[in-house]
């Protein structure tokens, strides 16, 4: 939101007071403002300054209100042409030599300089290739207090910065499929989430591969749009995980199960965006899904209905994006070995009830795929891995989600209402089979939609334009699982 820095100097005793609901960071600024004018060679006036703040019911925070403060004490006592600083947005935290630090959403800040009409925005060197990627406002970045003041005084030509490259390709992480061996049920399980975007939980004994599987699930997703490049870059910039420059590749975020319900899906005092809005157009892995707090988990059923998560508090409300691929893994009983061919599961089946139940039914009403992964046997530890790259999944991958882009302008996961209807229409075998299949398994109405956009993403995986028996009964088998009783 805009804030309007007014800064008055007149007669009276010496003082410095920064007015308009400033949190500590603000008011701090006043000595790093005092020194950093006096060390950049410029006199801080020995008379009253009051600095406001407006609009003054709006809660301000952080240091990036250093250099708007500094630009208007000297331009309030002569030392810069007020005429400069119309039409232009400031914002930068400043060190008390006088240079500029980088600072939190930059991006955004961008965007709202567009919104309100500003010609020219000036933020610290560091964050300027990152706001000059909005486009529609001039961008300029400084080095500190005395380039700024050069520049809005029209002494010194500065171009504007150039916007972080642009570049989508991916650079092939070290991670690859090919390592894993086996598990060619999970892995094409994975190749099917990717495709539509779709939620999965993995099940099975301790080293079985789950970890393994998910954390390549990265190198298998398609290259971020532009477009998905800012709104990502945007949700990092503003948690302070941003480093000038556009994100290039899809999120990937592992939270440890300790993590906090505001942790996960955002929240404090002043509402900022968690794991799973920092995840948006990416992957959030949950290992050993049991573990999380009951609370945290609940926590996620909105946003991964509505893609995004709505935060209230008393200062304000605020909506962050959070449209991700929700990918868990657990083992099938506390000691890890119920159902395993090769050692005894010690625990009883009261204690197998109390943690496969720490899992509420309508999360799990929420995942797309149950995947199985079994213990490996010797044979396919030790024999030479044949496994598909990465990269050839990633293509399969990626030519599916074009169509789904061409087709509806989304992933498959976010297909609801008529045009699910319209998508996903089931004829002849197709129809007869999955009409069988819904009362056997006697799926929810929200089960029923979701293997419906499962059996579409593996048609579009197929090249095929209509569903078909075998890709609704390869839906069907994903919504399966020993563990749950599905």
């Amino acid at each position: 939101m805009p804030v309007e820095v007014e800064v008055d100097v007149s007669p009276g005793l010496p003082g410095f007071s920064i007015v308009g609901l400033p949190d500590t960071a603000v008011q701090e600024a006043r000595e790093r403002v005092r020194v950093a004018i006096s060390n950049s060679g410029y006199k801080f006036p020995t008379k009253k300054v009051i600095v406001n703040l407006a609009p003054a019911n709006l809660r301000k925070e952080g240091p990036a209100f250093d250099l708007p403060i500094a630009l208007g004490i000297l331009a309030a006592s002569g030392a810069l042409p007020a005429g400069g600083l119309e039409g232009a947005g400031v914002v930068g935290e400043l060190s008390l030599d006088g240079g500029l630090r980088g600072i939190k959403g930059a991006l955004s800040m961008a965007e709202g300089a567009r919104r309100e009409g500003l010609t020219r925005l000036v933020v610290p060197e560091r964050d300027a290739p990152e706001a000059a990627a909005i486009g529609g406002v001039k961008v300029y970045g400084m080095r500190s207090l005395r380039d700024a003041v050069a520049f809005l005084g029209d002494c010194a030509r500065v171009s504007p910065a150039e916007p972080a490259s642009q570049d989508g390709r991916l650079v092939e992480a070290d991670e690859d499929f090919a390592d894993v061996a086996g598990q060619r049920y999970a892995k094409r399980a994975l190749e099917v989430a990717a495709a539509g975007a779709h939620n999965v939980v993995m099940s099975g004994p301790p080293g079985s591969g789950k970890t393994m599987l998910a954390r390549r699930m990265p190198g298998i997703l398609p290259p971020l749009t532009l477009e998905e490049r800012i709104e990502v870059t945007k949700i990092h910039s503003a948690s302070g995980e941003g480093n000038g420059a556009l994100v290039t590749r899809r999120p990937f975020r592992a939270p440890h199960h300790t993590v906090s319900t505001s942790g996960l899906a955002g929240g404090g005092s002043n509402p900022r965006p968690g794991e799973v809005s920092l995840a948006h157009h990416g992957v959030l892995f949950l290992d050993e899904l049991p573990e999380f707090s009951r609370t945290a988990l609940e926590a996620l059923r909105q946003p991964l209905e509505d893609g995004q998560v709505t935060i209230s508090r008393v200062a304000a409300t605020v909506t962050y994006p959070a449209r991700v691929t929700l990918l868990c893994s657990m083992n099938p009983c506390p000691c890890g070995y119920a159902g395993d061919r090769r050692r005894v599961c010690r625990c009883t089946a009261g204690q197998i009830e109390r943690y496969q139940g720490r899992i509420s039914g309508p999360l799990l009403d929420r995942m797309d795929l149950f995947v199985d992964v079994p213990r490996l046997t010797r044979q396919e530890l030790r024999e030479e891995r044949h496994s598909e790259e990465s990269r050839l999944v990633r293509e399969r991958v990626s030519e599916a989600r074009v169509v789904q882009d061409r087709r509806q302008g989304a992933p498959n996961s976010a297909l609801s209402g008529r045009r699910l209807r319209e998508v996903c229409a089931l004829h002849g075998d197709a129809e007869a089979l999955f009409s069988r299949a819904v009362d056997r398994m006697g799926l929810s109405g929200r089960g029923h939609d979701r293997v419906l956009r499962v059996a579409r993403t593996v048609a579009d995986l197929s090249g095929e334009e209509e569903i078909a028996a075998e890709h609704v009964a390869e839906a069907l088998n994903y919504r399966r699982s020993h563990l749950f009783g599905r």
